[in-house]
């Protein structure tokens, strides 16, 4: 796969000004959002920002709890930020932390799901490297291999028996399935 860039790898670090004003300011809010991470356990903050659709840029930044399952990576909080905000098409993340800094597996699917395409990954200096999210996911897992096409939601079923009669019948099984 051929970069935007001729003569550079998909994964290469952008030429000095080759860098698109939306990324710079992209990768300038994972930078200052990384300041903000709360990292008490392993000493490795992570900012992220995620470009939406409509040029709206939405920080995060790693959140960590002594509870080690229930830690929040950087990329997820900002688009999870972003999906509260109402923003559904996402097109770039970038990510800062130490050099060699990459997206875990969650992070890339939740990332896959609403369409972001490019990921810068930003060291503390330097200019950030660019991957497309497919080469850092070839196969991500999505409403097609459900086998149903996605539904919007439109309401909020209230707890209890009809809720679980309600699970049934998309086929989530009801009490067993923890509902």
């Amino acid at each position: 796969m051929s970069s935007r860039f001729p003569g550079h790898d998909t994964a290469a670090a952008w030429p000095a000004g080759a860098v698109r004003a939306g990324y710079k300011r992209l990768v300038r809010a994972a930078r200052a959002a990384r300041r903000h991470a709360y990292a008490p356990y392993s000493h490795f903050p992570v900012g992220a920002a995620v470009l939406a659709a409509d040029g709206s840029i939405y920080p995060g930044a790693n959140v960590e709890n002594a509870s080690f399952g229930l830690t929040q990576c950087a990329e997820r909080v900002a688009v999870h930020t972003a999906v509260a905000a109402g923003r559904r098409r996402l097109r770039a993340v970038a990510v800062a932390g130490p050099d060699g800094i990459t997206p875990c597996g969650a992070c890339r699917q939740v990332m896959a799901e609403f369409g972001v395409r490019t990921v810068l990954l930003a060291g503390p200096a330097g200019p950030p490297t660019l991957i497309p999210l497919a080469d850092l996911l070839p196969r991500p897992f999505t409403s097609a291999r459900l086998g149903r096409r996605r539904r919007p939601v439109t309401g909020r079923l209230r707890a209890g028996a009809s809720s679980r009669r309600a699970a049934r019948r998309r086929g989530r099984g009801g009490r067993r399935a923890g509902l």
